[in-house]
């Protein structure tokens, strides 16, 4: 089951609802539990074995590393890795590892019994994640063990990141167990910023799809489809991941839950290592704190910096799957991050200037989509198609085989997605802008009709008032925009019928 379906919208989440709000706090955990679990199993009821038993077995580990001595409780956390880690490993990288062995002694004919067909559980790799982070705080003593199973396993089990996240560490939401606030506000906002995150997901990244589908499956792309593929798929992957979060969060918020913020507009980001900071912040922070700095971080010296650089993001590519262009694409990041560490970019991140550097923006985007294309491509053969295509400079049209099935509706929602991006994105900055022209104007106002310190007394008072006359109506056009595109959006789904999300596949 997808948040972006009609059984999730019209009868599992109202059941939902009205299970949790009517019944005691004590026993919405429980209802947690019960409708996350229904959730899962709506996919595979076998895999929700395997989801009980990572939440059970962490349960327990945890209680044994709270309270046991030094040596006992670091036994435990290594059983807990070793548990998790070993699972990890198994379901997502035994056919890889399979598949590598069987080609490099392809002469010894074993790949007819070593060959296995391994299904990948879904949403695997964001509770393993959280399962470690959670045996990791306890043995830092940075939270206390969970002692009441059904919040621990509501924790491991909250459907609405369940599936493709943030990647939550239990003590950021510990007390939210106890202490969690449910008000007609913090429901308000909820359903808000989950009808902003369906139309991202529905309205904007489902039409980019055809784009990207049919440009990566041309045999021979063009210079022309190579890029616009490549604008669109940079577009496509950041809608529907957001989107996903901004759902993920409303959902949360419904149930009095507060989870972090997932992205925070990273294609204005002006340094590989501010898009970092901007990009599924829940998995780049998690590594940072539980691989990065556990690996020395740059306590140790450049070489040791650079090493550890590129071992997390090594890591951080392999996380996302069990294939080369994964590891191309972590590899590529890593290197790109101790380029900027040895030249000592972004080195004053804090005391930055919100100024705009046309350059250092270009220059980061262009990194960072040349990074997507190995991401995107189904092998490393298909990546070099795609670079050697984008870097040709010749046949600048597209070509028939590409538009042949492309309407302009994609290219128009394509179009609206990129000036979203822009226009969002640099939204501080433009308002910055407009204040200064009016404040401009009106001093210039004050200077030409009328007495200086009374016209500037008049105005301060003019713009006050303004704002509490346009605030309400921003609002009222706001919502109406945002319903009107939700309602918009499902009529969208009912026509497609089924709209996966991307970042399931990891």
């Amino acid at each position: 089951m997808v948040f972006s379906s009609l059984s999730f919208l019209f009868l599992f989440l109202p059941c939902f609802l009205i299970s949790y709000y009517l019944l005691p706090n004590r026993f919405r955990s429980i209802v947690i539990v019960l409708f996350s679990y229904f959730f899962y199993a709506w996919w595979r009821i076998d895999f929700l074995l395997l989801f009980v038993f990572i939440t059970v077995s962490n349960y327990f580990i945890a209680l044994q590393i709270e309270k046991n001595s030094a040596g006992k409780r670091q036994l435990w956390l290594v059983s807990g890795l070793v548990i998790n880690l070993s699972t990890l490993a198994f379901f997502k990288y035994a056919n890889f590892g399979v598949e590598v062995f069987v080609t490099v002694f392809n002469d010894l004919n074993v790949d007819s019994w070593l060959l296995v067909n391994v299904i990948l559980p879904i949403g695997i790799s964001f509770y393993i994640f959280q399962a470690i982070s959670y045996l990791v705080d306890v043995y830092q003593k940075t939270c206390n063990a969970n002692r009441t199973f059904i919040d621990f396993a509501a924790f491991i089990s909250l459907f609405p990141q369940l599936i493709a996240g943030p990647v939550l560490r239990y003590k950021d939401i510990e007390s939210q167990f106890s202490t969690r606030t449910h008000s007609i506000e913090n429901f308000s906002s909820g359903c808000e910023r989950f009808m902003i995150g369906f139309i991202k997901k529905v309205l904007i990244a489902d039409s980019i799809a055809p784009i990207v589908n049919y440009g990566f499956a041309l045999q021979d792309p063009t210079f022309m489809d190579a890029w616009l593929t490549t604008f669109a798929y940079t577009a496509q992957l950041y809608f529907d991941f957001s989107g996903y979060a901004d759902m993920a969060i409303g959902l949360g918020l419904m149930m009095g839950f507060k989870f972090m913020e997932n992205f925070n507009q990273p294609y204005i980001s002006q340094s590989i290592t501010e898009f970092w900071r901007r990009w599924h912040i829940s998995l780049s922070s998690w590594l940072k704190d539980y691989l990065y700095i556990p690996l020395g971080g740059s306590r140790m010296g450049k070489l040791f910096t650079y090493r550890n650089l590129m071992l997390t993001m090594l890591l951080g590519g392999l996380w996302h799957g069990a294939n080369w262009t994964f590891i191309v694409w972590g590899l590529w990041h890593g290197g790109l991050l101790a380029l900027e560490k040895y030249f000592n970019v972004d080195s004053n991140a804090d005391k930055r200037s919100t100024d705009f550097n046309f350059i250092k923006w270009s220059v980061t985007l262009f990194l960072v989509m040349l990074g997507w294309v190995v991401f995107r491509s189904e092998n490393i053969g298909q990546a070099v198609v795609f670079y050697q295509a984008m870097f040709s400079f010749d046949q600048f049209s597209l070509s028939s085989d590409f538009t042949k099935d492309i309407l302009n509706y994609h290219y128009f929602m394509l179009m609206i997605a990129w000036l979203l991006i822009i226009v969002i994105g640099n939204k501080t900055r433009i308002e910055k802008t407009l204040k200064q022209c009016v404040s401009r104007i009106i001093q210039f106002s004050a200077a030409q009709f009328s007495d200086p310190q009374s016209a500037t007394t008049h105005n301060s008072a003019t713009k006050k008032d303004v704002k509490q006359q346009v605030s309400p109506s921003a609002f009222i056009l706001k919502s109406c925009s945002v319903f009107v595109s939700f309602v918009f959006s499902i009529l969208l789904l009912i026509e497609n019928t089924f709209s996966p999300f991307l970042y399931f596949q990891f």
